[in-house]
């Protein structure tokens, strides 16, 4: 009792008792109260007679600049995340957070990359930016909705912690963590109607993030996956890197015939149409995979798209026997595809850029065509046909490989090129090896190689 009296003095005790008029604490184990708080106290009048006044109700404080600032900020990160996730559609608004995110991540890891040397370590490193930039995109848009609901919840107010320690802005980002990644420790409680109403929210909307997490990533990795297949399989049609010439060429020594079978082209075709097609809409609905690279430093998408859109536009300027039906087709889709993505990865038109085939690279690929038995017209009215053809594409997949750091293929390869099937990390051993068991002296193999 003598406790009781020191906390709280006599003034605030019921009149022939020996209790406090009403209280709440919390006690350790040596029963000495860390914190507490009076509710209803009690006052005298001037006659000397105790009157029992109505109940005081504690209003917390607010601040109307910090809730409007954490609503403009939940409601900007909601946005984003709905327009990056769920909206399958490109969104046109000229600042997005995401669009804002990437610029300034991946702008400084260009940079680092290019401080590398060795081109095989260099476009590992910037394999490694797709995957991560995913975590990093993830992570802030958690840190913004934690920032954006400790401001509500200091506008709000209404918080006690245990020791009675004032409650600041940084405690309360705290609490705001605790409460979206729903931990509970309970060491900060909410007391007023709109601090709970917000901490149950702010609970709600970290289940909810959770499973966005769970439900994108195996979308993200199954849209990737089902894109490198195809890459992959070009790998044997047309060479590594791919090539248009060597596409053609490949194709045309697969019929016993000279020239190609039509039947055969056109289902090739057709099914690069259709990746085409599943390109733009994956890449579209999640910008993200414009960044993810392919297993071998040689391939890539904008490689493969570069191939098949030269292929589509030498069918199209004329080869003797093949109806260009079908490759008019690849080409309008390859080429939506390639438009489409330029304006994902922000890029711009460049003037400037090389030509990749010059009059002289144009004969040597005559040559090269009319070796397998394909003629490709050479008429002044062919030449312009192919020049309009490749102006439709050609600056914004040279755009786009500027900015992701991608090297483009030729129209075909100057030497001959080892493809990436018929290479492997140990083929200077096995070989050395071989040479060993004849009783030749073979070459000193060192190490095993990089094969990717």
């Amino acid at each position: 009792m003598g406790d009781v009296r020191r906390l709280f003095g006599a003034g605030l005790l019921r009149a022939g008792s020996k209790r406090p008029l009403f209280h709440r604490g919390v006690s350790n184990q040596s029963g000495r109260l860390r914190a507490a708080r009076i509710c209803y106290p009690s006052f005298r009048t001037h006659s000397g007679r105790s009157k029992r006044m109505s109940p005081q109700i504690i209003v917390p404080s607010i601040s109307v600049p910090a809730i409007l600032g954490g609503c403009v900020i939940i409601a900007v990160v909601l946005l984003d995340a709905f327009e990056t996730v769920v909206l399958p559609r490109r969104v046109t608004r000229h600042f997005r957070l995401t669009a804002w995110f990437y610029r300034r991540t991946w702008i400084p890891w260009m940079k680092i990359a290019r401080r590398i040397q060795s081109p095989v370590r260099q476009q590992s490193f910037l394999g490694y930016f797709g995957p991560l930039s995913l975590i990093l995109l993830l992570a802030f848009w958690a840190t913004g909705l934690i920032f954006g609901f400790a401001l509500l919840q200091y506008g709000v107010g209404g918080h006690e912690q245990l020791g009675n320690e004032p409650i600041t802005f940084g405690r309360l980002v705290y609490h705001s963590g605790e409460t979206f990644f729903t931990l509970g420790y309970g060491d900060i409680v909410p007391t007023s109607g709109g601090a709970r109403a917000l901490s149950v929210f702010e609970a709600g909307m970290g289940f909810a993030f959770l499973g966005v997490v769970i439900g994108y990533l195996p979308v993200v990795y199954g849209s990737f996956s089902k894109r490198e297949i195809q890459i992959s399989m070009l790998d044997a049609r047309a060479g590594s890197p791919p090539t248009a010439s060597e596409l053609l060429v490949r194709l045309a020594g697969e019929s016993e015939t000279p020239g190609i079978d039509q039947t055969v082209l056109d289902e090739v075709l057709r099914d690069w149409e259709r990746w085409a097609a599943e390109l733009l809409e994956s890449q579209l609905s999640y910008p993200v995979l414009s960044f993810f690279r392919s297993q071998h430093s040689n391939q890539s998408w904008q490689g493969a798209l570069m191939t098949m859109l030269d292929v589509s536009s030498l069918v199209i300027t004329g080869i003797d026997g093949i109806h260009p039906g079908q490759a008019r087709l690849t080409f309008a889709m390859a080429r939506h595809a390639a438009v489409d993505l330029a304006q994902v990865v922000n890029a711009r038109y460049d003037p400037s850029a090389p030509d990749r085939l010059t009059d002289a690279d144009f004969d040597i690929l005559r040559e090269t065509l009319a070796s397998a038995g394909l003629k490709l017209r050479d008429s002044e009215e062919a030449r312009q046909k192919l020049t309009k053809l490749r102006s439709m594409y050609e600056p914004y997949l040279q755009a786009t490989a500027v900015n992701l750091m991608v090297s483009l293929p030729p129209w075909r390869h100057p030497a001959k090129t080892r493809d990436n099937w018929q290479a492997g990390p140990w083929d200077r051993m096995i070989q050395a090896k071989g040479l060993a068991i004849l009783g030749q002296r073979p070459v000193r193999p060192g190490g095993a190689e990089d094969h990717f």
